[in-house]
């Protein structure tokens, strides 16, 4: 039960080009676009103050007005989400903010305000959410970003190798052998405002770029990065097939 006095500007990044599944926030899921679905689910939290759709297109921002959700423009050359929002935000008052992804219709509220109450607790300068991994091709899987976390919850690295490595036991049973948890980085994040505001001044890392993983840039400032458990597992609309998956949960 979300209990604090903080509330989050939260937005939503919502960019038309795509290279596996172009204009896939303004694709048709159950009657309304997919990005619209991300925008009421984002809206009925409790934690949120304000709910904006970052669009980088006309197409975007005619069709997130027309469903009622407010629009600020940002340029098409920003390269990430995070990029996104602290390129507009001196249009957005406050000092917490949460980014969500724009291809996420089933995004869970209750994790978001969780988000919210982790940073209202720690005053962390960033927040993410992190789920248990149960299947062993999950953990061996580059695809799936590990993270690795203190006693404290901190986020202390995120790889796409399967760490922290677990000596003595084959890689198959290093689940079931019960001497560690393994966790996968759910991409959603929160951000204090002086986070955001430093980010056009912090230079792309050796980390970042081998790993290919943003959240690495923050991790070797020794940012303060605080991380909350959940169950969420995202269903992102990558590609047609992804589409017609969300599709047939949806119906």
């Amino acid at each position: 039960m979300s209990n604090t006095s903080v509330k989050a500007t939260v937005a939503i990044p919502a960019r038309l080009g795509s290279t596996r599944l172009p204009g896939k926030v303004l694709l048709d899921l159950g009657g309304k676009p997919v990005v619209q679905h991300v925008w009421e689910r984002v809206c009925k939290m409790k934690n949120a103050a304000r709910v904006v759709i970052l669009a980088d297109t006309e197409e975007v921002r005619s069709a997130a007005t027309a469903f009622g959700a407010e629009v600020i423009m940002t340029s098409p050359e920003c390269r990430s989400g995070t990029e996104r929002l602290s390129s507009v935000l001196a249009q957005l008052p406050g000092e917490f903010f949460l980014n969500v992804q724009g291809d996420e219709p089933f995004v869970d509220t209750e994790m978001l305000d969780a988000l919210v109450d982790r940073y209202a607790e720690t005053r962390c300068e960033l927040v993410t959410a992190v789920a248990k991994i149960t299947d062993p091709a999950k953990l061996q899987n580059p695809n799936v970003v590990k993270v690795v976390r203190g006693s404290d919850g901190r986020a202390i690295y995120f790889s796409r190798s399967a760490v922290p490595y677990l000596r003595g036991v084959p890689a198959e049973d290093w689940i079931t052998s019960g001497k560690n948890t393994w966790w996968s980085h759910i991409g959603v994040y929160g951000y204090a405002r002086s986070t955001l505001e430093a980010h056009p001044t912090m230079p792309v890392t050796v980390l970042e770029t081998v790993e290919s993983l943003e959240q690495l840039r923050f991790i070797d400032r020794g940012m303060s990065f605080q991380t909350i458990e959940t169950d969420y597992h995202p269903v992102a609309i990558d590609t047609a097939e992804d589409l017609e998956n969300a599709r047939k949960l949806f119906a």
